[in-house]
């Protein structure tokens, strides 16, 4: 396995401003800034695939990050993919007060209307899986499928204690300490162990400028989000992805979503809170495959 440096830092694109990006701004939640969306066209020559594919980042993430692998993946079996970053992430401008979950649903399906992607397969990761239920509750016009990796409908105490810690070393400025939790969090304990020294100071990188500009406001919506009353009212094709060695969310989150999404699909992957780190070709396999024999 090879770690790169945005693997689990996610490094935000130079240029992002990231002065004072800890602290969340004190006002009510607001507008969303314009997002960052990046278009990738189904490869040429590829039967075009029935639906396009609409991406949705983990918290503290970004595309790049999350879904660096997986859209040449998703091109090539003939689909557009529509990738947008969440505020604070990639090239999208911060936020100027928290995040709200119906909204960010909402600009995500506005991104791929607007790259004219009409209807779409949403595929989300950690705090994405609640940004895509919940986009699949409010525009069932649009959403044909669900692939859910490593999710959950609402926080439990062990996940909302690792995010409170979280946003108290972010708070404090403390990047050598945020990278350590996010390090012993994200990773599976095999994964981290096995990392070879280079990997590992990439992985425990304490720059002020390794976090995205937006983890704070992303890492406190988390600790807000609760699907539990979307999932029944889900029809759609659904595929759930635990992680089974997940350090941050637990494993029986997924499975939660499994048993109370009607249908719904249930698959293992033995890795940490990142699969497309640890196991990104097995994991990028069983998305390719669900869509497949679903038609998606």
């Amino acid at each position: 396995m090879i770690f790169r440096p945005g693997d689990l830092t996610f490094t935000p694109v130079s240029g992002v401003n990231l002065v004072h990006m800890t602290k969340i701004p004190a006002v009510t939640a607001s507008r969303l800034p314009a997002l960052s969306t990046t278009v990738t066209p189904a490869d040429p020559g590829t039967v075009p695939a029935a639906h396009g594919i609409l991406l949705a980042h983990g918290a503290t993430g970004s595309i790049e990050g999350n879904y660096a692998g997986l859209v040449p993946a998703l091109a090539a079996t003939g689909h557009t993919v529509v990738a947008p970053d969440y505020p604070g992430s990639g090239r999208t401008p911060r936020a100027e007060g928290p995040l709200e979950l119906d909204a960010l649903a909402d600009a995500l399906v506005a991104e791929a209307v607007a790259a004219g992607v009409e209807t779409f397969t949403l595929i989300g990761f950690s705090l994405g899986t609640a940004v895509s239920v919940r986009a699949a509750a409010r525009h069932p016009e649009r959403v044909r499928g669900l692939v859910l990796t490593a999710g959950l409908a609402k926080p439990d105490h062990r996940t909302n204690i690792w995010l409170d810690l979280w946003l108290r070393l972010l708070d404090r400025g403390d990047y050598a300490g945020f990278a350590q939790a996010r390090a012993l969090s994200g990773l599976s304990p095999e994964a981290l162990n096995a990392l070879p020294p280079a990997e590992l100071a990439a992985v425990l990188d304490d720059s002020p400028d390794a976090p995205p500009a937006g983890s704070a406001e992303q890492a406190a919506l988390v600790k807000e989000v609760d699907t539990t009353g979307d999932l029944a009212g889900i029809t759609v094709p659904t595929l759930v992805v635990a992680t089974t060695q997940d350090q941050l969310i637990h494993p029986s989150h997924s499975r939660y979503l499994a048993d109370h999404i009607p249908g719904a699909e249930y698959a293992e992957i033995a890795t940490g809170h990142v699969p497309m780190v640890e196991r990104p070709a097995e994991w990028e396999g069983m998305i390719v495959k669900f869509l497949g024999e679903r038609g998606l």
